[in-house]
């Protein structure tokens, strides 16, 4: 029998992590029978480690936001392409869609279409984590059902969804992936040498994030320490983002500027201000109370508002069904706002507690450790 080929597709930092960790775990779980297997696709750093032959760096184009895409559209169509024509080429037996809901669910539809004219040629295409279209534009669920063999969710909600609203979509829930990347420690406390509580600031991944949400936190700190004694300690994740946000937090003196090391700056921090997104379920990890905000464009926004059905962009809160975290979404997340509601939070042990207390609720609902195994037993059983 022929080594099996897999075919990936991520498209931003988040999504490359996730299928390294996915790919690992593939190769642990093989079937004795299985001779090994080979990988390929798009992707980025993490994946180029694990292993893979990436023969497009998806993660270096990634951008959010209605108006960014249409304003980069002829460079994604060309990519698009680009990448069809390598599947087409190689032929995989199996192709993985990481996140990137919006390039991926296309890049599926592009597949069926062309796989039509290569005989013998049926790949299982599998999507890892679900698009959020239990929030908006729930017809791309349908059309996803057409197209894909398997939805693994990380998210316990999502299966009734689907069941409830595309039957014909199947779906498993395996997890959350967070749950082996970290053991988080006790409740944070003052870090070693702190006169008081450490305030994490996380703007985002990317640099348009950081442009629209770091002078807002920058300004929300300022105000914070004309009342209470804190440091603060502003993490990115990649060293390509040090001189954009060393830029945009010139007026905070004494800031410390890290990149990466998340979970270390988690561990010493009392309350967190966060971009929307999935950092904020890494705060509730480490149950750490966040103030979360998110700012984009108007043409964004105003599209956005109006198809958008679920009471909160933050994925803790969805869970929760409540509000846990404080959210300042687009003219509300100002700086007098968040910092109002940091200082709220440093000021009241109480209070973080009841929030710590909410967030055990929300993990005890995430499936446990294991979700890339469950995740690789169900593709390999795919096969």
């Amino acid at each position: 029998m022929a080594p099996p080929r897999f075919m990936f597709i991520a498209g931003e930092t988040s999504g490359d992590l996730l299928a390294s960790e996915l790919i690992a775990a593939l190769r642990a779980r093989r079937p004795s029978n299985t001779a090994e297997p080979s990988f390929f696709g798009a992707g980025g750093r993490q994946m180029t480690a694990a292993g893979v032959d990436v023969v497009l760096d998806l993660t270096q184009h990634a951008v959010i936001g209605i108006w960014e895409v249409l304003v980069n559209y002829l460079q994604f169509r060309r990519l698009f392409h680009q990448l069809v024509d390598v599947a087409v080429e190689r032929r995989p037996d199996v192709i993985v869609c990481v996140d990137f809901s919006g390039f991926n669910r296309r890049f599926g539809h592009a597949i069926r279409r062309r796989q039509k004219s290569v005989d013998g040629w049926a790949p299982k295409i599998i999507q890892f984590v679900s698009p959020q279209v239990w929030a908006s534009r729930p017809d791309r669920a349908v059309k996803m059902a057409r197209d894909f063999d398997l939805l693994l969710s990380i998210f316990p909600f999502e299966k009734p969804w689907y069941e409830k609203h595309v039957p014909a979509m199947r779906v498993e829930f395996v997890g959350h992936p967070l749950l082996d990347r970290f053991t988080p420690p006790r409740p944070a406390s003052p870090p070693k040498g702190s006169p008081g509580h450490r305030v994490l600031l996380l703007p985002g991944s990317r640099p348009g994030e950081l442009r629209r949400h770091l002078p807002v936190m920058a300004a929300a700190a300022q105000l914070i320490r004309e009342k209470y004694a804190v440091d603060f300690c502003l993490v990115v994740p990649g060293e390509e983002l040090r001189a954009v946000a060393q830029e945009l937090t010139q007026s905070v003196a004494g800031l410390k500027l890290q990149v990466g090391g998340l979970a270390d700056a988690l561990a010493e921090s009392t309350v967190a201000l966060a971009s929307t997104g999935t950092v904020t379920m890494e705060c509730a990890l480490f149950k750490v109370p966040t103030v979360t905000m998110y700012r984009t464009n108007w043409l964004t926004y105003e599209i956005g508002r109006r198809i958008v059905t679920v009471k909160s962009l933050t994925m803790p809160n969805l869970l929760a069904g409540e509000t846990v975290f404080p959210e300042f979404i687009q003219n509300e997340a100002t700086p007098r706002q968040i910092a109002d509601a940091a200082l709220a939070l440093l000021e009241s042990e109480e209070r973080r507690e009841a929030i710590r207390k909410q967030l055990d609720s929300i993990l005890e609902k995430l499936g446990g450790p294991g979700a890339c195994v469950r995740a690789a037993d169900l593709i390999w059983k795919l096969r």
